[in-house]
């Protein structure tokens, strides 16, 4: 068996990787146990002087890295070398902060002595996506080591360049042998990685349906698990909004990584009275954006990252459009041998379209009215979602009320794109997943809270 790395941009084979067999695998799992057997014992320093190391290595090798990207999965390489920065600085956040966040806590008692201490639970399994494939697995493998855990990765069967890159990466920082691994494997494999016993805990980010997979299984096995999945995330406009600042933040957030974002903006609930203007704002910057070749500086947007991707994107749009949405722009498969997909604007959207119900994992842009505030709050939280959500207003207390009480989201944002930040924890609530990643409570996921007892 192998696993084929395959270039959206012009549908060429890059490279085949032979995949790893169910003896390999659970030899891999069992040298990281090993591994995890001397580190655990590793004091903080030690382990931040290695997380500055591996800060630095990502840094020397952002460009290298950012074409690789390009190359398996079609993001534009300019918003590769923002990625591979964003994976240095969480290496650098859990070296300065793990220490403090994993300090032992006091808490008086009737005991001579009692607090609580977190320590390292064992091997955490990790489920990755191909849509950021370093940031993802980053953002899980840096509070991990930092924690005093190791890490097996089962990365997107499309990005095995970067799964092993990465392994490299660790490596070459001086971290100690086997603490990570990358597992070649398929999807069906994941099930068996999660029975091994040496398995302590699953982190996945990936759709709804993989999450729900995964965490049937590990729960039957009683082991810890985090889901960071699917979100169709609305951004309300209100009628005292900034419109021009409003259009130009949701374009570009529609349009991360050639809009294939858990947390990209996917619908606009915009309030009857601005409707008119900020649409005509929000079409204009669309049409400004350059759909390209991901090795051009120059692109905003490139390939989806397969074309099974793509086709079923355009299946959601021609769906909607049936059943009465309006395409003003794109909507339209681009000829050739390529995964390529241009940004789409829909409108007249309603419950019942895929559009108004779904994902839409792409560059396609769902614009729906609102008749005013209240109606739409209830519209932005009339989904089976909730990852993040914003809100934009000129009156900050306003937005800050509605961002605090009332969007139903992991993350909610006034006046600005929704993103994820070394410093605060990330994740969702409803079919968004649960658990967080990131922050002081990232770290707090994988280890033993103990309580210490002395009488």
């Amino acid at each position: 068996m192998s696993i084929v790395s395959i270039n959206p941009a012009n549908g060429k084979t890059i490279k085949k990787y032979k995949s790893h067999s169910q003896k390999q695998v659970d030899q891999k799992i069992k040298q990281t146990y090993k591994a995890w057997l001397g580190w655990k014992e590793i004091g903080h320093d030690l382990r931040a002087s290695l997380l500055v190391n591996m800060a630095g290595v990502l840094r020397n090798r952002k460009k290298e890295f950012a074409i690789l990207m390009a190359q398996e999965m079609g993001k534009p390489v300019s918003q590769g070398v923002a990625e591979i920065e964003k994976c240095a600085s969480v290496c650098e956040y859990y070296a300065k902060n793990a220490a403090s966040f994993l300090a032992d806590q006091q808490i008086e008692t009737d005991a001579s002595k009692s607090f609580v201490t977190f320590q390292p639970i064992g091997v955490v399994f990790a489920v990755m996506p191909w849509n950021f494939p370093f940031w993802q697995v980053f953002r899980f493998l840096a509070p991990a080591l930092a924690a005093g855990n190791c890490g097996v990765l089962k990365h997107a069967s499309n990005v095995p360049g970067c799964a092993l890159a990465i392994e490299g990466v660790v490596r070459q920082a001086g971290f100690p042998k086997n603490v990570f691994q990358t597992l070649m494997v398929e999807s069906p494999v994941v099930e068996k990685i999660i029975e091994n016993p040496l398995i302590q805990a699953v982190t996945i980010t990936g759709s709804t349906n993989a999450g729900r997979q995964v965490a049937q299984k590990a729960g039957s096995l009683i082991k810890k698990t985090v889901l960071e999945l699917g979100g169709s995330d609305a951004y309300v406009i209100l009628q005292d909004a900034d419109l021009e600042k409003a259009a130009e933040l949701c374009v570009n957030s529609r349009l991360i990584n050639s809009g294939q974002s858990c947390i990209a903006a996917k619908r606009f609930v915009v309030v009857k009275a601005v409707e008119k203007e900020f649409t005509k704002l929000f079409l204009s910057k669309m049409k400004a954006k350059k759909m390209g070749d991901p090795l051009d500086i120059s692109s905003d947007i490139g390939p989806q990252a397969r074309v099974d991707l793509r086709n079923e994107l355009h299946e959601q749009v021609k769906l909607s459009i049936k059943k009465g949405a309006r395409c003003l722009l794109g909507g339209v498969i681009p000829k050739g041998k390529n995964a390529f997909y241009p940004p789409t604007v829909l409108t007249k959207i309603k419950p019942g379209m895929p559009a108004y119900d779904e994902e839409l994992f792409g560059p396609v842009a769902a614009i729906i009215s609102a008749k005013d505030e209240k109606d739409a709050i209830r519209i932005a939280n009339d989904s089976s979602f909730g990852l993040g959500a914003a809100v934009f207003t000129k009156d900050k207390e306003r937005g800050e009320r509605i961002a605090k009480t009332q969007l139903q989201a992991g993350s909610c944002f006034v006046n600005t794109l929704v993103r994820s930040d070394p410093r605060l924890p990330f994740g969702g609530v409803k079919q968004s997943g649960y658990g967080r990643e990131l922050g002081m409570f990232g770290i707090h996921e994988f280890v033993n809270i103990k309580t210490v007892f002395v009488g």
